[in-house]
């Protein structure tokens, strides 16, 4: 069982920046053990992959839409993921959840989910 708590969320201007935090609780080492992703869902619009990063972190995937402006970090130390937000526009206004269990960019090949975090971004 893993549990995934997501923080960082909020209300944004275009081009702030913002941070999100995954924190990861598992009764065994799955945290450190398996990949991790960010999605988000926009209202009205399915859930897209933003990005992912390998167990050792020397994988990291990105969607196109965040290259560029959005990086993507992990402590396993500390079981943590981190989204690190540049250049926030308003068209990335959505629910960010974090995922674990893979790095593929489908959201079908994540195991486990967060309950979500709001980025609102006003132009």
């Amino acid at each position: 069982q893993v549990q995934l708590v997501e923080s960082g969320g909020g209300l944004v201007q275009a081009g702030d920046s913002l941070r999100l935090s995954c924190a990861c609780a598992s009764s065994r080492r799955t945290c450190s053990n398996t990949g991790m992703g960010w999605f988000r869902q926009a209202p009205g619009k399915a859930r897209e992959f933003v990005a992912a990063i390998s167990w050792s972190g020397g994988i990291r995937n990105y969607a196109d839409s965040v290259k560029g402006r959005y990086s993507i970090s992990r402590d396993n130390a500390k079981n943590t993921v981190d989204l690190q937000m540049n250049s926030l526009k308003p068209e990335d206004t959505a629910v960010y959840y974090c995922a674990a269990g893979a790095i593929a960019p489908q959201a079908s090949s994540f195991q486990y989910w967060g309950q979500g975090t709001q980025v609102t971004v006003s132009s």
